[in-house]
């Protein structure tokens, strides 16, 4: 994704997307910390549905648009997985 749209730039945009991997940091929190049937979304502190909407509002906002990607869509891959 950062290369196709972020050609220019795309280094930066992969290592701060990638960065926001790091909101998996309040997987620690949960007992037990990893659960393979527990959906991440609405469980976690910083994947519930507050922090998901402001998430997705920093991707309109030129100056947090790459954090917000990177983010939203970490959000939509545990949605996926909680299927």
């Amino acid at each position: 994704m950062a290369l196709l749209f972020f050609r220019k730039r795309w280094k930066h945009a992969l290592l701060i997307m990638l960065a926001t991997m790091l909101v998996d940091v309040d997987h620690l929190l949960a007992n037990p910390i990893y659960d393979p049937e527990r959906c991440s979304i609405g469980f976690h502190p910083l994947h519930k549905s507050g922090f998901i909407l402001l998430y997705f509002a920093l991707c309109f906002f030129p100056k947090t648009r790459l954090v917000g990607l990177g983010l939203s869509i970490h959000m939509a891959l545990d949605w996926l997985d909680c299927g």
